[in-house]
């Protein structure tokens, strides 16, 4: 028998069994051997094909990934913001190759991919979609763009995602797994964990961990668990953008919503655009701003004084230690303390350490030994 035909017979087991407490440990060891196998497959499938990746390096402050079917406007939407130059054209399958452009806003070079249109069965490699979905990992927030005539393929473009190992809009689970030589699986399980120990056991065994101190915290599914074990997913934010709002009428507008609220997506939540009459685009650059948290810093420099042109662009959460990695240099090792002023200092030219976190326009000076 063939990894295919193994795969399907466990999808078909998983499905037919009905999930209950007498169940769910059998359950969650299909799925984990289910996870296996498909590893497995995909591994000869990349080797027998010479890889399947698009070397595309990122640059900028942050990567954005628009993915949407054929057609939907993805190029010419990057080449109403930005300095890319994709061909564009009225028929589907225009983009044949990743085409990254920059976007350049309040201070932040944000790399924009526009990546070849998705179909079903992507996850498959189905139209080179392995490929493409491999390029949609290495991003820092993935974009829908969608038409608003089909806004029902979000659900197909989410999905050949999930198979590609990418989870959108959520955190892995809370499970620690540190292997021993010897004392089988010890679990240590919060109040929260609804999955019972043995389940969470033969999760682990399938993936051949026998010996090993375990916690779980929170209340993850089986899924989640087998996501947390394999260790190989990517947890990435995600957006809905609506384009080619030029072409429908104000009344058939509730459509869209209602479409969009039938996928879980508040309508308020979406950015509605036409990038062929570049319409939206304001909305569009905030909101991305915003979803990737990005922070500026003012650098304030001896003899030169506060720089505005060009501020050193971090994250959200972001320390001083943070901003010395990007300055890169001497800084690190030469590091004393920061002077800080703004939002997040107590007083003007507070003096802080590598643990400070900053806030956006923060103005900061290094002091550094000689």
């Amino acid at each position: 028998m063939g990894l295919e035909e193994e795969i399907e017979e466990l999808r078909e087991e998983i499905a037919e069994t009905p999930y209950n407490k007498s169940t769910e440990a059998h359950i969650g060891r299909l799925k984990a051997k289910l996870a296996e196998k498909k590893e497995e497959l995909e591994k000869r499938q990349s080797s027998g094909s010479g890889g399947t990746g698009y070397a595309v390096e990122k640059h900028g402050d942050a990567t954005v990934a628009l993915v949407g079917f054929p057609s939907v406007g993805k190029s010419t939407l990057v080449n109403a913001f930005t300095n890319a130059d994709s061909e564009v054209g009225a028929y589907e399958f225009t983009t044949l190759e990743v085409n990254p452009g920059m976007l350049e806003f309040r201070g932040a070079n944000i790399q924009i991919l526009d990546v070849p249109g998705l179909i079903e069965g992507a996850a498959e490699n189905r139209g080179g979609g392995k490929a493409v979905l491999s390029v949609v990992r290495t991003a820092d927030l993935v974009v829908f763009v969608l038409s608003p005539f089909e806004v029902e393929q979000y659900d197909r473009l989410k999905d050949e995602l999930y198979k590609n190992k990418v989870r959108l809009d959520t955190t892995p689970p809370d499970l620690t797994v540190r292997k021993t030589g010897k004392g089988g699986l010890q679990v240590t399980a919060s109040d929260s964990v609804s999955l019972e120990t043995e389940t969470i056991r033969s999760v682990l065994r399938e993936n051949e961990v026998i010996n090993a101190d375990v916690t779980v915290r929170g209340d993850p599914t089986i899924d989640e668990l087998v996501d947390g074990v394999m260790d190989n997913r990517v947890y990435l934010p995600s957006m809905v953008v609506v384009n080619k709002m030029d072409l429908i009428d104000r009344d058939y507008l509730p459509t869209v919503e209602a479409d969009l609220e039938d996928r879980g997506i508040t309508p308020d939540d979406a950015v509605y655009i036409s990038a062929e009459i570049e319409r939206g685009l304001d909305a569009l650059q905030e909101r991305l701003w915003d979803e990737l948290g990005l922070v500026r810093l003012y650098m304030d420099k001896p003899g030169r004084g506060v720089d505005y042109e060009e501020p050193l662009v971090v994250r959200e959460g972001d320390t001083v230690d943070n901003a010395l990695e990007k300055l890169g240099g001497s800084f690190d090792q030469r590091f004393k303390f920061a002077r800080v002023t703004g939002e997040s200092a107590k007083h003007d030219e507070q003096q802080v350490g590598r643990d400070h976190v900053l806030a956006d326009e923060d103005v900061i000076r290094i002091v550094a030994r000689k």
